[in-house]
């Protein structure tokens, strides 16, 4: 689809305007700005003492808009803003179920597994409680004994884990708030201010913060009994509170303007995550990292003013844009982390300034390529970093512990075996991810695929490893090594070898023609469509 016109900004606003820049002499660009919604509080009231403090800047105020009676009802306040939740009995008890037909690491998984399921004229919807979750659509599946003639359908075409997910609420948080000594309880709540400014403390659970973010914030209940707190944001504004926490704001010019062009295409090509929620991105390395606007500098101000606009395409379609921090050497295909259709732009590339390994002629599927490659130091863009290569030893206990956990969120019949007795890697891709891996134990061989095997283990960092079983001078086996590289997923471009790229003078424009071939940076506008693959 193309980017709808009625989410379109017609106003024309000069880049240092937007960014609040001071002394930077960076030309007017007409350009549109889409308006974002940004899930940055997904799950408040998930714990008992969650609390959110919003405050407005020096010299500002806050308004708070709800409904009273059925009208809307605006109160303004200079003073910090305290919401809290507490659970409220309810009249009758009310059953909360829904029919989870998959669990899934990613949602790139979860969307493949939705798409099969459409094709097979189910009616879907992609939620995140935790993990993600594809979902019989509740709207269409809204009774239980349509839920169960579904499940018994699904279990009998041989899909096992499928299982509804079901309890009984006798009470729900209400959302409430005190402002001149008289307490609120609503479920919504739209936050603004005059400045466009509003600080947010978040004493939520682990996640722990306080941050600016620009824009208008608002609680709204979420699919799972709790409440989001989302910012409504222009997206150039919304870079602002991207760039600095992703690639950082100290990073070579190209490099900053390389991330900032993916960022913004990455946004405007994800927009349908979180429609279960009612908002479009979410604050973390789910989405991108997004933390407000008070860690941008002048310097990555500048990178978004002079890209302001811009997105990656391929054949006049945004890109799926993918990044990670580290590739390992070698970045991987789309196909080979996750399944769905192939992006011709995302193939693997050797991470080095200068090729010395061709992979049409030692393919990486090999394993004895596969290791002299891992054995090689030099030369890579990634080379001396931290996470580029690594060992990292797990005992058989620990191996045990993580995967019947992951097998127990599965819904997995094999989540009861006891005894891990061999692990050996199956099938690899051209670039050397780890396709299919086998798992032996007692009770019988599992196989795990692709980003599967991140989510299965505690101790690898990407998919790109090999295995040494290890006995500590004991007969039988210990535990065992993995030996890999990178961090993450691996497909795309991968931060660190852009800023190596961009220290030896590379462009941003050849740095994403590295990383995504076949592509080319495009204005926004209207010939630029937004599309899934």
């Amino acid at each position: 689809m193309k980017i709808s016109l009625e989410r379109l900004s017609c106003t024309i606003l000069t880049a240092s305007c937007l960014l609040g820049l001071t002394g930077a002499s960076v030309p007017a660009t007409k350009v549109s700005d889409v308006e974002l919604k940004i899930g940055i509080v997904q799950r408040f009231a998930s714990l008992p003492d969650d609390e959110l403090i919003l405050e407005p800047t020096e010299g500002d105020k806050l308004k708070l808009t709800f409904n009273s009676d059925k009208r809307p009802q605006t109160v303004v306040t200079t003073q910090p803003v305290k919401i809290q939740t507490a659970m409220q009995p309810l009249e009758q008890p009310v059953l909360d179920e829904r029919l989870v037909l998959g669990t899934y690491r990613t949602f790139e998984t979860a969307e493949h597994s939705a798409e099969m399921w459409r094709k097979k004229g189910i009616e879907v919807e992609i939620a995140q409680p935790e993990r993600w979750q594809v979902w019989a659509k509740r709207e269409v599946y809204n009774t239980p004994l349509l839920r169960r003639l579904l499940l018994k359908s699904v279990k009998e075409s041989g899909k096992k884990t499928a299982f509804v997910d079901s309890k009984v609420l006798r009470r729900v948080p209400q959302a409430s708030w005190v402002i001149n000594g008289y307490r609120y309880n609503r479920n919504y709540l739209k936050i603004s201010s005059d400045k466009n400014l509003i600080k947010v403390n978040n004493k939520s659970g682990e996640s722990k913060s306080k941050r600016v973010y620009a824009g208008r914030l608002q609680l709204q209940p979420n699919a799972y009994g709790t409440y989001s707190l989302v910012n409504d944001v222009p997206l150039e504004t919304y870079l602002r509170g991207v760039v600095p926490y992703e690639i950082g704001a100290n990073a070579p010019k190209a490099a900053m303007e390389a991330q900032t062009i993916i960022a913004r295409t990455y946004a405007l090509r994800n927009l349908r995550r979180f429609e279960v929620d009612d908002y479009e991105l979410c604050a973390d390395t789910h989405c991108q990292v997004y933390y407000g606007v008070q860690g941008a500098t002048e310097k990555t101000d500048r990178a978004i003013a002079a890209t302001r606009g811009m997105v990656l395409t391929y054949k006049d379609m945004l890109v799926d844009a993918l990044y990670s921090s580290t590739t390992g050497g070698v970045t991987a295909s789309f196909t080979s982390v996750w399944n769905g259709e192939n992006r011709p732009y995302l193939k693997p590339v050797v991470d080095t300034p200068k090729e010395f390994w061709n992979l049409s002629q030692q393919s990486l599927a090999d394993e004895k390529n596969f290791r002299l490659f891992m054995s090689l130091n030099k030369g890579f863009n990634e080379s001396e970093q931290e996470w580029f290569r690594w060992r990292r030893e797990s005992s058989l206990d620990n191996i045990t512990k993580g995967l019947q956990k992951f097998l127990k969120v599965k819904n997995s019949p094999f989540a009861k075996f006891k005894t891990v007795k061999d692990i050996q890697v199956v099938e690899r891709s051209k670039g050397g991810r780890i396709l299919k891996l086998a798992v032996k134990t007692d009770i019988g061989t599992f196989h795990l695929y692709k980003d599967e095997v991140r989510s299965a283990f505690f101790a690898p960092r990407s998919t790109l490893f090999y295995l040494k079983a290890l006995n500590k001078g004991k007969p039988g086996i210990w535990g065992y090594e993995f030996v890999g590289g990178g961090l993450g997923h691996g497909v795309g471009l991968s931060q660190i070898g852009a800023m190596n790229l961009a220290n030896l003078g590379w462009k941003n424009g050849e740095i994403l023609k590295f990383y995504y071939p076949g592509t080319q940076i495009q204005m926004l506008s209207d010939a630029v469509k937004v599309g899934k693959k």
